[in-house]
């Protein structure tokens, strides 16, 4: 049983992916977007019956240099905000993500990326490429509402250069998902990302620091067992 967030989640994920053991469900974190993408209820004792009684599905780990995580793994100014909500005392609940993101943003500067997918090289000068095994992350962001638990894919989207004041104008959509008809972000799709930037920076997932970059992220397909609703 996981009782705690998403970051708990991905560590157990680490430990049992490749068995045939089945991991419950308790969300008990900040953001607990992985739950939700899945289903399982936020009231405990909800989740705690799903877990009793619901039906194991299997679904796709991601890696970080060796480091496990289920949702989204990213890094540029996600990284900035990643630790600024982390740092946060006095901010609660999902408030901390709006807060971090503000206040990474007014000493953000562009930062250019070099990004290898399967082989495929590419290049963007922005804000943030982000892998995800998962659709949310950062309390209902849907980044990637492409993205698969089961299709042993990782969707890459890499938010490219536009000004703060229209990239501010752009987060409510990312609610939604609809941020990716916006022409900076760009989609790709592929097993191994290797990811790269002309300044330090470390690469978050799940809301934990999983690697400094060059970072390369990889896919188990259908690795986990997690039990979920039924039906």
């Amino acid at each position: 049983m996981a009782i705690g967030g998403d970051g708990l989640v991905g560590t157990l994920a680490g430990a049992i992916c490749g068995t045939d053991t089945e991991l419950g469900i308790v969300p008990a974190g900040r953001g607990n977007d992985f739950a939700r993408v899945l289903g399982i209820p936020t009231e405990p004792a909800e989740a705690a019956r799903v877990a009793y009684e619901g039906e194991p599905r299997l679904i796709d780990v991601g890696e970080v240099d060796g480091k496990s995580f289920v949702g989204i793994a990213s890094a540029g100014f996600d990284s900035d905000a990643n630790r600024i909500a982390n740092e946060a005392k006095l901010v609660r609940g999902n408030l901390v993500y709006a807060y971090a993101a503000l206040k990474a943003l007014a000493a953000w500067k562009p930062a250019h990326f070099e990004i290898v997918v399967d082989g495929e090289r590419h290049e963007s000068t922005g804000y943030t490429v982000a892998i995800a095994n998962s659709k949310a992350y950062g309390g209902g962001m849907f980044l990637a509402p492409q993205a698969e638990l089961d299709d042993g894919k990782l969707d890459v989207v890499v938010s490219g250069e536009t000004t703060k004041r229209h990239f501010l104008r752009s987060l409510p959509k990312v609610f939604k998902g609809t941020h990716l008809d916006e022409p900076s972000v760009t989609c790709f799709k592929g097993e191994t990302v290797d990811v790269r930037a002309d300044r330090p920076f470390v690469m978050y997932a799940d809301g934990d620091p999983l690697a400094d970059l060059p970072a390369t992220v990889r896919v188990s397909p259908r690795a986990l067992r997690v039990i979920v609703p039924r039906g």
